[in-house]
């Protein structure tokens, strides 16, 4: 790690352009902590509809759990960046990092990280025993079998990471439903299923600068043409899912099917399309969307049906 703290040290006397705020809101990689949050307020809010409980009565499962959850997101990531150091200044996308520019030193971050995970893992124990456990198990996830192993070992890191991903529903679950539901599988599952088509399109746009760092994503080690093919068999996977949440009608079994119809047809255009990198922007794009419509969907249609 001794080459990328050089370069940050070199990058730290470059003029700065961002502000204490942005550095911190960029390390913590504060738009994965809010959708993040969507998913786990999801888990939240269908255990509370489907065990017939009303949330107002239980406003500190809540907080204790919207609280916790974003605290030890946060520091993972945190954790993320630390461990990161030394391929980050590699890559261009990630060279704005507070971590390679210089304005966090290793040291804070990683105290900041840990203080994070710990503070966060208090409010969910205090939410449940289940979300506490779970929270542990999502943070070892991201950070030993993603980051600290996987990414930089293995071309199936990205299936890896999503475990991590998945977790976050079901926290939400569990602090209201300690023994989980099959509904709580149901968002596993979704989400699981979600993310390496929408991490592989992001590993497209980036190919070269994974190369350059060494990490074997899909696209550096099997190509364009092998990463397609993944994608779409990701985005069939979704298909039978949203049959999984029968609690929210066939109102949303429509909507589900419209937007897994609408992704298909975007990944089955992407063999035909000349421009690569213009496409996997957009199923990039498509897949953000795809989250927050479905979840926001889900927490709608289980107040009305």
């Amino acid at each position: 790690m001794s080459n990328g703290r050089s370069m940050s040290a070199e990058a730290h006397d470059a003029p700065e352009t961002t502000t204490f705020v942005q550095d911190f809101l960029a390390l913590i990689k504060i738009g994965i902590v809010n959708s993040n949050l969507i998913t786990v307020f999801t888990g939240l809010w269908l255990a509370f509809q489907f065990s017939d409980r009303h949330f107002l009565q239980h406003l500190d499962i809540l907080v204790y759990t919207l609280v916790g959850s974003a605290l030890i997101i946060a520091g993972s990531a945190a954790m993320n960046n630390y461990i990161d150091t030394d391929i980050d200044p590699l890559m261009a996308s990630k060279k704005s990092r507070p971590t390679v520019t210089g304005r966090f030193k290793p040291s804070a971050v990683l105290a900041l990280a840990v203080s994070f995970i710990v503070l966060g893992e208090i409010f969910l124990f205090s939410a449940s025993v289940s979300a506490g456990v779970l929270g542990i198990a999502g943070t070892l996830a991201y950070v030993v079998l993603y980051s600290m192993w996987s990414k930089r070992r293995h071309v199936g890191n990205t299936i890896v990471g999503s475990i991590s991903g998945a977790i976050p529903p079901l926290i939400g679950w569990a602090a209201v439903e300690p023994t989980l539901g099959a509904g709580a599988w149901a968002l596993f599952l979704i989400m699981f299923i979600w993310q390496p088509p929408h991490f592989y399109a992001l590993a497209m746009k980036r190919t070269e600068e994974y190369r350059a760092a060494n990490i074997p994503m899909l696209p550096v080690v099997k190509g364009f043409h092998r990463t397609k093919k993944s994608m779409l068999a990701w985005v069939l996977m979704l298909f039978p899912l949203p049959f999984l949440l029968p609690e929210l009608g066939i109102g949303f079994f429509i909507l589900a099917t419209l937007l897994n119809l609408g992704w298909l047809f975007l990944a089955i255009r992407g063999f035909k399309v000349e421009d690569d990198l213009k496409w996997a922007k957009s199923m990039f794009i498509y897949s953000l969307n795809y989250m927050t419509i479905l979840f926001v969907a889900m927490i709608i249609f289980a107040v009305f049906v």
